[in-house]
């Protein structure tokens, strides 16, 4: 047997023991009495982390580690496919002929006829799609459960394709003062909308220069956790004043 057909009948193999498993975790009678009365909506949160534990281990450059979490992130899949199809909605070949169809019908310039594509081409045969939908705004489609900075810039993205822009950096970068200005004024019950139109610039200003904003705070988040586990090292550090704290900070910063 050739070494690919190999690699095909152990994914096969793999696939097919991981969807038998869940079948009998799921099973009425002698199932798991915790995967047997979950639901997608309990179970959306924990898909929700296993994505981001990938992603983490991606970060860390953890290859055992994103091994595992890429397994999690399976299994999640195979549930939702698995109470799917209970339901009789669907079940695991519907989603991966779904998704293999999906990836077929973007890249005609691979697998069809056009002899050119590329990202320009994708994003032509997304909106083409669209227009399937009931829903025919510009901006649909873009999940509601996306994490609130990113949710943020696929809208102004949406958005600027329809010429709904800033031409210039200048743009962003003004409001983002005039925002600044707002909570400045703004009454106590207004401060928290005020704030969030203040993110919502500052992604804005992120997307211009070309930054994906979640992954930027998701490295600050990093460089601040660094460094305030080594100022809380420190001896006595419990008890500085403030002005002591941040001259700790400064050195960590420096290290």
């Amino acid at each position: 047997m050739l070494d690919a057909e190999k690699q095909h009948s152990r994914h096969q193999d793999a696939l097919e023991r991981l969807v038998a498993i869940m079948a009998r975790l799921r099973d009425p009678v002698i199932g798991c009495e915790w995967d047997r009365v979950q639901t997608f909506a309990s179970i959306a949160p924990f898909t929700i982390e296993e994505a981001y534990e990938v992603a983490d281990a991606i970060d860390r450059d953890d290859k055992a580690a994103l091994r595992d979490e890429l397994g999690d992130l399976a299994l999640q899949v195979v549930f939702h496919a698995r109470m799917a199809e209970e339901a009789q909605l669907f079940d695991l070949s519907d989603v991966l002929g779904g998704i293999a169809d999906k990836l077929e019908r973007r890249h005609p310039h691979i697998f069809g006829e056009a002899s050119a594509g590329g990202h320009h081409l994708w994003e032509t045969i997304k909106a083409e799609e669209r227009k399937a939908h009931a829903d025919q705004s510009a901006l649909a489609g873009v999940a509601l459960a996306l994490p609130a900075l990113e949710r943020a810039a696929k809208l102004q993205k949406r958005a600027a394709r329809t010429g709904f822009d800033w031409p210039d950096i200048e743009g962003p970068k003004a409001k983002i003062h005039e925002e600044l200005d707002e909570i400045a004024c703004a009454p106590p019950e207004m401060v928290e909308e005020e704030v969030g139109d203040l993110l919502f610039a500052v992604v804005n200003f992120a997307r211009h220069l070309k930054i994906e904003p979640e992954e930027a705070l998701r490295k600050a988040n990093r460089k601040f956790e660094t460094r305030f586990r080594v100022i809380e090292q420190a001896p006595g550090f419990s008890a500085m004043t403030l002005d002591e704290m941040e001259a700790l900070w400064v050195e960590a910063k420096r290290g």
